[in-house]
């Protein structure tokens, strides 16, 4: 049993909660949680961490019956966790790589495009009501938050294993990409002509979704091939990311049921 907080494998699991270039230099990244430990599948997982207190519940222990773990004191667990009232149970998993065509799905295209979101609690938001709706990927450029910062990952509930992702330095680039492959691009834009229920969704779709203070920039704004707008009451001008996305997302889930 682990008992010292000096301990090398506490150490690692700390810094890749703590520390993007961690993760991303190990491709490890950590999930925490009963639930989420339960959405991961078996094969990604690296290694498994629970507290002594975790192991007294015998549902715990059945659940664990088939895998390998490392026991560990519930005072040094606590300073391994990222979360106030810690479960008991961490696990380190590898991390995902996705291809462009992972992204497109079998289907019509059905995207979300990301530029500079930065709040966590957003980017995993998208991903957990983006799968609901039927997402077949996202793309993110790189100054969007680490998709695999503890707080997204709570934040997908599980998600994170099952909706395609990738970063792109070249926004602009990818975008154009997209659109040779004929992919309509969408701006959620406060300047949008039309609302939002007004467009087909049924065909190749992304949405292109920008930074919670600034919105998109300009020339990532100019390759949508329309601005679409959630129109609103009373004062307030704009939405939250996660909620205008899910707007959108929802209403492309109800044409294409339609």
């Amino acid at each position: 049993m682990i008992t010292s907080s000096a301990n090398a494998r506490v150490k690692q699991v700390m810094s890749l909660t703590k520390k993007a270039k961690a993760r991303q230099e190990s491709g490890l990244f950590v999930a925490e949680g009963l639930r989420m430990f339960t959405e991961i599948p078996k094969n990604r997982i690296d290694s498994i961490f629970v507290s002594e207190s975790f192991l007294k519940d015998e549902s715990h222990k059945k659940l664990l019956s088939e895998s390998k773990y490392e026991t560990v004191a519930d005072d040094v667990f606590k300073t391994m966790s990222d979360t106030q009232t810690p479960q008991g149970i961490l696990a380190l998993v590898r991390q995902y790589a996705y291809k462009a065509e992972d992204l497109l799905g079998t289907g019509a295209a059905f995207l979300m495009i990301l530029e500079d979101i930065r709040d966590p609690g957003n980017l995993g938001t998208i991903l957990r009501a983006g799968e609901g709706a039927g997402i077949t990927g996202v793309l993110m450029n790189d100054t969007t938050a680490d998709i695999y910062n503890p707080k997204v990952i709570r934040s997908t509930m599980g998600s994170i294993c099952r909706v395609p992702f990738a970063y792109t330095g070249d926004l602009q680039g990818a975008l154009k990409e997209l659109k040779s492959r004929g992919v309509r691009l969408y701006a959620a834009h406060l300047d949008g002509r039309n609302n939002y229920e007004k467009e087909d969704y049924t065909v190749d779709t992304g949405f292109l979704i920008g930074n919670e203070a600034k919105g998109l920039t300009s020339e990532t704004a100019a390759l949508a091939d329309a601005y679409v707008k959630i129109p609103m009451k009373g004062k307030v001008e704009s939405l939250n990311a996660a909620i205008a996305s899910s707007v959108l997302m929802f209403e492309t889930a109800r044409q294409r049921r339609g």
